[in-house]
């Protein structure tokens, strides 16, 4: 397979902030590699150094003669009017049947596809631009976090895409379901340099605590014969009979060496308002009407959520997922119906219209030590604050200065310190880290209260989900299921479209030519072709198995070495055996598909 990029002694660095120090890495063509690490660690840098948008301090990027970038636009590349079909046409010249083939893998038809794009929401405009990527043909495809403010059907049309697609492509992303799904290699860009790992991001994850382990054992071990070393040198260095051994130790010490180890991640510690569970119905509506003035969104939500459960509100966007959030806190007027709140409910809300009305005047500190429940002491304050990376001198902050992203966390901040036994979310997630999100899954799994929340996160939401709200075609009612049953379901209905889209397209090039009617020998050959393929993929079955057992024992001997150069001999081969893993996985694949 042909190398698209190599990255080659690759320096960059911002001040004092080293990004990349000495990295080096290759993307092969076809390859999908998920692009792991730290928050500020140089993902997003990378990926604008690749697309020439910034230089490297030093060192080189070689790119192969026949390299195509395919690149997913933030801004909205639409002009005004202009319809999802007339933006592919203009944006790819490509016919307008092949753009609206393209189109149709991101279920873009009808008004979606000819009516205004810049009516669309933010989840279908990015499927235009998914398509328009796919016309460009690239042999490279690079995203920077893909699944940020999609909803769960274009993040599962996103998987299914890049899945079919062939070609490398190099996604920077927190979600680790969307790399699991999507990416079979995995790169990790840790104190300036790059690791490329050759499997997905859970294998990824246990090798690098393998790692990590493995690392302390030999310091260790490297940290006992340098004690013991120094203690031989120091009784003996004076002795004229023992000098000269004492100098051969000496050497001995200066050749051993600890291995630096990343330090581990930083836990944010979060707890939740501290309140007595309650029984029996927390939230009833009866025909509720939601919307505004001039636009109803839904006029038959009839929900009843009981005390202690955690409802997850989910659809696609634009359904009116946080209309009916902003509707039932009171912040958006009622079309019709009923909403009853039980006895004793207090109700705290994290949404866009709530963090951005806080009190300009007042510091950080103020507002959250106006927010806590009466006997919260300073230190616990000082705790929550420092959890969502409010620490130091930042509490003495005056919130106009806040920005967007800060006054989120503030607010996230004053519901935990409160005593509210209702939580109303809207996109928690939205801007924490991947540690602060878990830890806030932890938080709320402790919770006692009712929660009602939205999120984009499938990690999140199977986490802490009891219940599921469905928001869809005018309605909002409970989902007679969890919420991996909800991805089951969301999966066939997407799986069944592309079935009868393929279907589609095979009856439309059978009715444009002229197919002979098979004859009794051509269905012999059929049947002899379809025995064969059914051997093959036993004889592959068996290979996966012998290789999958291969990939263990040498990852499990890599684990245990604790020489650098049978290291790299045992790395060589898992690389090797990982590749050939995958090939006859492909294989395997395509077979079954052709039996199906």
């Amino acid at each position: 397979m042909a190398v698209l990029i190599q990255i080659r002694d690759a320096h960059k660095s911002y001040g004092d902030q080293i990004l990349l120090d000495g990295a080096e890495a290759s993307i092969v063509e076809d390859v999908k590699l998920g692009f792991v690490g730290r928050n500020g660690a140089g993902k997003s840098t990378l990926l604008r150094i690749i697309l020439g948008e910034e230089d490297l301090d030093s060192g080189e990027i070689i790119k192969h003669p026949s390299l195509r970038v395919g690149y997913l636009r933030q801004h909205d590349p639409f002009e005004k009017n202009e319809s999802a079909l007339d933006f592919l046409i203009r944006d790819s010249g490509q016919p307008d049947w092949k753009c609206g083939e393209v189109a149709g893998k991101f279920e873009l038809k009808g008004p979606y596809l000819n009516g205004p794009v810049s009516e669309l929401s933010g989840g279908w405009q990015t499927r235009v631009k998914l398509a328009a990527l796919l016309l460009h043909e690239p042999n490279l495809l690079l995203l920077d976090e893909p699944t940020n403010f999609l909803d769960l059907r274009t993040q599962i049309l996103l998987e299914h895409f890049l899945r079919t697609l062939r070609a490398a492509c190099l996604v920077v992303s927190h979600d680790r379901a969307f790399l699991t799904q999507t990416c079979e290699q995995t790169m990790d860009l840790s104190r300036g340099k790059l690791t490329v790992y050759p499997g997905k991001i859970a294998g990824f994850l246990e090798y690098q605590k393998d790692r990590r382990e493995h690392d302390r054992r030999v310091n260790a071990t490297v940290l006992a014969k340098q004690k013991q070393l120094q203690k031989f040198i120091d009784k003996n260095r004076a002795g004229a009979n023992t000098a000269s051994q004492a100098r051969s130790k000496q050497k001995q010490l200066e050749r051993l060496e600890l291995t630096e180890i990343a330090a581990d991640e930083a836990t944010a510690r979060i707890r939740a308002p501290v309140v007595n569970p309650r029984q029996g119905p927390a939230l009833r509506c009866y025909d509720l009407k939601i919307g505004y003035p001039d636009h109803e969104v839904a006029d038959q939500v009839n929900l009843e959520i009981e005390h202690g459960q955690r409802a997850a509100i989910v659809g696609d966007n634009g359904e009116g997922k946080t209309t009916l959030l902003r509707t039932l806190v009171g912040s958006l007027d009622t079309l019709g119906g009923e909403i009853k709140w039980g006895y004793g409910c207090e109700i705290g809300t994290y949404a866009q219209h709530v963090y951005s009305t806080l009190p300009e005047n007042r510091t950080l500190l103020d507002y959250l030590e106006y927010q806590a429940n009466s006997g919260t002491t300073h230190q616990d304050i000082l705790g929550v604050a420092g959890a969502l990376l409010f620490r130091d001198d930042h509490v003495k902050k005056k919130i106009a200065v806040l920005s967007g992203g800060e006054r989120a966390r503030l607010c996230m901040a004053g519901l935990l310190l409160g005593t509210y036994n209702v939580l109303v979310l809207d996109e928690p997630g939205n801007h924490l880290d991947v540690e602060t999100v878990e830890a806030l899954a932890n938080a709320l799994l402790n919770y006692k209260g009712t929660v009602l929340f939205t999120s984009h996160d499938r990690h999140f939401m199977s986490r802490i989900a009891t219940n599921i709200v469905e928001v869809r075609d005018g309605c909002a009612k409970n989902y007679l299921g969890d919420y991996e049953t909800y991805l089951y379901a969301i999966n066939q209905e997407i799986d069944d479209g592309e079935r009868a889209r393929a279907g589609s397209l095979r009856k439309h090039s059978t009715s444009s030519v002229n197919v002979p009617q098979a004859k009794t020998t051509g269905n012999r050959d059929l049947q002899k072709e379809h025995r064969r393929r059914r051997k093959e993929i036993k004889n592959i079955e068996k290979k996966i198995a012998r290789l999958d057992d291969e990939k263990k024992e040498l990852n499990k001997r890599l684990m245990e070495t604790t020489d650098a150069d049978e290291a790299l001999k045992l790395h060589t081969e898992f690389t090797t055996v990982s590749a050939q893993l995958n090939e006859t996985e492909d294989r395997w694949l395509e077979l079954t598909e052709e039996i199906e």
